[in-house]
C-alpha cells in the first residue's frame, strides 16, 4: 500500500508520515532529501545555481533512491551512499535554487513513483497525492488552522534556540505560514490542493499518536 499525506506548512506531514511508516513497515520517502541529493550531484559538477541549463542537463544523469539499514534512512545517488554529505549549507544553497524547476521537478516525480512502484510507501509533501502517486491506495490531506500551525513552529524554534540568541516572535510566524499558504496554493507548477479522493484530516485538536491511529484505521480499512 502506497500512502499519500498532503498539506499545508507546520500541519504534521512529515512527522505523521514517519510514524505511519514505521507502523506499517513501510518507506518512509524524504522527498526533502532527494532534492538535495539532487543538488549534490549539480555541485559535484561545479554547476552554479544561476546556470539553469546546467541544472536542467544534469537532471538526465541522477538515480535517486531511498533505503532503510537498522532503521535509519539511507539516500543512494547514482549507487553512492551520500547520507553524510546531505545537510551542507552549500548543499541547502543548491537545493532551493533548483527546486523550482520543472525538469528537476519532473525528474524527481519520475524517481519517487519509481520507488513508489518497488516498495510500498509513505509519502509527504503538497502534491503527493495529486501528482506524484495520484494512484495511491490511501491520500491524506492533513491540514490545521493557522494559529496552531504556527504555535507548533514557535515551540520547535524556542526548543532549538541558541543562548544569546533572539526569541522567535510567534505573530512573524504565524505571518509567514499565511504568505506560504497563498504561494504554495497559487503556484503555476504543483499547486497544493487536495486530491479528490483524498481523506481530509485536522489536526488542529489531535495528538500526533491520535492522527496516526486515525491514518492507521484507515490503511486497515483498505488492506
Amino acid at each position: 500500500m502506497n500512502i499519500a499525506i498532503d498539506g499545508p506548512a507546520g500541519a504534521g506531514k512529515s512527522t505523521i508520515a514517519k510514524k505511519v511508516a514505521k507502523e506499517l513497515g513501510s518507506i518512509y520517502v524524504d522527498t526533502g532529501a532527494m532534492y538535495r541529493a539532487m543538488a549534490l550531484l549539480m555541485i559535484k559538477k561545479g554547476i552554479e545555481p544561476s546556470d539553469t541549463e546546467g541544472i536542467e542537463r544534469s537532471c538526465d544523469e541522477a538515480d535517486i533512491s531511498i533505503e532503510y539499514q537498522d532503521g535509519a534512512q539511507h539516500v543512494f545517488l547514482n549507487g553512492e551512499d551520500v547520507t553524510d554529505r546531505l545537510r551542507t549549507e552549500a548543499v541547502g544553497n543548491m537545493a532551493s535554487a533548483s527546486s523550482g524547476n520543472a525538469k528537476v521537478r519532473a525528474k524527481l516525480v519520475e524517481l519517487q513513483q519509481k520507488l513508489a512502484k518497488k516498495v510500498p510507501v509513505v509519502m509527504d509533501g503538497r502534491d503527493i497525492g495529486t501528482v506524484v502517486l495520484p494512484d495511491a491506495e490511501l491520500k491524506i490531506y492533513l491540514t490545521a488552522d493557522v494559529r496552531t500551525r504556527a504555535m507548533r513552529r514557535y515551540q520547535e524554534l524556542l526548543e532549538k534556540q541558541g543562548a544569546g540568541e533572539a526569541a522567535p516572535v510567534l505573530e512573524m510566524i504565524e505571518q509567514d505560514i499565511r504568505e506560504r499558504d497563498e504561494r504554495d496554493m497559487n503556484r503555476a507548477n504543483s499547486p497544493l490542493r487536495k486530491a479528490e479522493d483524498a481523506v481530509l484530516l485536522d489536526s488542529s485538536d489531535l495528538t500526533p499518536d491520535e492522527v496516526t491511529e486515525r491514518i492507521l484505521g484507515l490503511a486497515a480499512e483498505r488492506a
